[in-house]
């Protein structure tokens, strides 16, 4: 929208009270007419005859207001109409060129074009958040959000279990993940500190594979890459439980997930939580035959001398 500029002090100018209200009027709507078509003054004898009337336009003249066709104004910027025509005096001197309008109406476009843009690019990052690579490992060791267990996994795993009841050569106030050993304490050997060599490779120790045999066996195939406290949280696993409790407790976790679980990880959490099972009973690793002794002295002999009993009574002689 373009506005059509009018001087404060043209109420009072001599050329506004020599033409009289009503060709003011006349001359209002003209210049209203010519902002809007970016005729940069000119009104064109039709719309002339529209808003006004012919003494209302020869006032005008007469006043100085409007230009006729062949007129003499010595102003530069007062165009020469078409006969028939009028031309607004002045009129590039309070208001703008077509040129200069056209312009500013294309920046101004611009500016709004950029404005939605940014507007629907914030939008679609707000419906579509940036999700975290599966592969993104944090300053810490530990895997990032996207690749931990659920929560109802994560259980608290006793430290008494794996043998790291005392501090070891990584627990200090520092945080790295690479702490200095204090030259204070002797170099504990390796054997005693690492029974077995896991490394980085896959490869799944020789005291482990019967679990993982046993696994692939319940159709529950997972991967076996492993950091190396995982090695040893899972040997220590399953030093007190038992292999087949262990199976059962993960084809009961594999029933409940939403997903199949691809790592045997996901059932670290569970298994820590499992109770430990004594040597020599019947579920423990080893154990292929329940002995009779198991079972109370008690209830044996009692369920023997029914059977006697049976075999004794006259019903039975009777058959």
């Amino acid at each position: 929208m373009t506005w059509f500029k009018v001087d404060d002090t043209f109420y009072g100018h001599p050329k506004t009270l020599k033409a009289g209200n009503a060709a003011v009027g006349l001359w209002v709507k003209a210049g209203a007419y010519a902002a809007q078509h970016l005729t940069e003054g000119m009104v064109p004898g039709v719309v002339a005859q529209l808003y006004g009337t012919g003494p209302q336009a020869r006032k005008l003249v007469a006043a100085g207001l409007w230009h006729e066709h062949g007129h003499t104004c010595p102003h530069p910027k007062c165009q020469q109409p078409a006969p028939g025509d009028y031309y607004m005096h002045d009129f590039l001197i309070y208001n703008p060129s077509r040129a200069r309008v056209e312009t500013e109406r294309a920046r101004a476009a611009e500016r709004q074009q950029r404005a939605r843009e940014r507007a629907d690019e914030q939008r679609n990052q707000e419906r579509n958040p940036p999700v975290p690579s599966a592969n993104h490992v944090g300053t810490d060791g530990d895997p990032s959000d996207g690749n931990r267990e659920p929560a109802a996994n994560q259980i608290e795993f006793p430290e008494d279990i794996a043998g790291q009841e005392g501090s070891s050569q990584r627990d200090g106030t520092d945080p790295s993940r690479s702490p200095r050993p204090d030259p204070s304490h002797p170099a504990v050997p390796p054997a005693e500190v690492q029974p077995a060599s896991y490394g980085s490779t896959p490869a799944v120790p020789p005291n482990l594979r019967p679990l993982r045999d046993a696994l692939t066996a319940a159709g529950i195939v997972v991967e076996w890459s492993l950091a190396e406290a995982d090695w040893f949280r899972l040997e220590a696993i399953v030093q007190r439980t038992a292999v087949a409790a262990l199976v059962d407790h993960a084809r009961e976790q594999c029933r409940r997930a939403r997903s199949r679980p691809r790592s045997v990880r996901y059932f670290l959490p569970g298994w820590s939580a499992l109770p430990p099972v004594p040597a020599g009973a019947p579920t423990s690793p080893g154990a292929d035959v329940i002995p009779l002794a198991a079972a109370r002295p008690g209830r044996v002999a009692r369920a023997a001398d029914m059977f006697a009993a049976a075999l004794n009574s006259p019903q039975e002689h009777a058959r």
